[in-house]
């Protein structure tokens, strides 16, 4: 069995197991983003990063089919992308609020279950990498936070 034939394989299984699909990968997040780009907290980070919305919403429906069905569609860097963005513990607790009220909205409980445990993954993974990119160093437990100013405390 070739690496692709794996993929494949894997992919089907997982689909089978959560009803997951490409058409539910995209309404889940241009539902997301619809929340995002309406948030207080939220929206200011992406509207200074993203003016042409429907390129960066294609490329998370690629990320997105990577992280849930393995397809191995996206090929991009998130963590360098999200490095310099001026954002901590807050907003990544914020961004999984409406993560997962979305896909439970949205989808069915075996696939937003899916979706959300590996969304909370990606945050903690993102956070830490934001922190050590700052000279912070988490301990188990803790978590990054800046002051109003944005110094790190």
């Amino acid at each position: 069995m070739t690496g692709a034939e794996r993929r494949e394989k894997i992919t089907a299984e997982i689909a089978a197991r959560t009803g997951i699909t490409e058409e539910m990968i995209e309404q889940l997040v241009r539902g997301f983003y619809d929340k995002v780009r309406a948030d207080e907290m939220l929206a200011p980070v992406f509207d200074a990063k993203i003016r042409d919305w429907e390129p960066h919403l294609r490329q998370m429906f690629a990320f997105w089919s990577s992280v849930a069905l393995m397809t191995g569609r996206y090929h991009g860097t998130p963590m360098v992308k999200h490095m310099p963005l001026p954002v901590d513990a807050a907003h990544f607790d914020r961004w999984l609020a409406l993560f997962e009220a979305t896909a439970r909205e949205l989808c069915p409980p075996a696939a937003a279950a899916h979706f959300v445990e590996r969304a909370q993954r990606i945050a903690a993974s993102l956070e830490l990498g934001i922190a050590n990119g700052q000279g912070v160093m988490l301990g188990v437990g803790e978590r990054f936070r800046r002051n109003e100013a944005g110094a790190i405390r």
